[in-house]
């Protein structure tokens, strides 16, 4: 998996420069990280809405988006994958791989939300 986040950095970095009218990837960046925010986390709840109704299918296409969004997410930022794989390295030392960190330790300091930040609709 990690050769295929690579390879969708990578695809999702070129197609920054592309023409936001031929581009959905260019369109998002376009749009600034509020946009990138915002199209995150609506498929981060559509993957839960899938999985609290047992569509396994849904999910995973809906897991396939949420990378997708995730990934360009990074590239705006000006993450890498690795950056994200030495975090990982780094609790997996401390707590094993299938931990979280405990709540208060090790976390960075909580962003704020860009003022105007639209909520999100819930589609039904």
């Amino acid at each position: 998996m990690a050769d295929s986040i690579h390879r969708l950095h990578a695809a999702v970095l070129a197609a920054r420069s592309r023409d936001p009218a031929h581009s959905r990837t260019a369109r998002l960046v376009a749009e600034g990280l509020p946009k990138m925010a915002k199209k995150l986390a609506e498929e981060a709840f559509e993957v839960g809405l899938d999985a609290v109704q047992g569509d396994r299918t849904g999910a995973i296409r809906e897991s396939a988006d949420l990378i997708y969004n995730l990934v360009v997410l990074w590239s705006a930022m000006g993450i890498a994958p690795e950056d994200v794989w030495r975090e990982m390295d780094r609790r997996e030392a401390l707590h094993g791989i299938a931990e979280k960190l405990p709540k208060g330790r090790g976390k960075l300091a909580a962003p704020s939300l860009p003022a105007g930040l639209p909520l999100l609709a819930v589609k039904r």
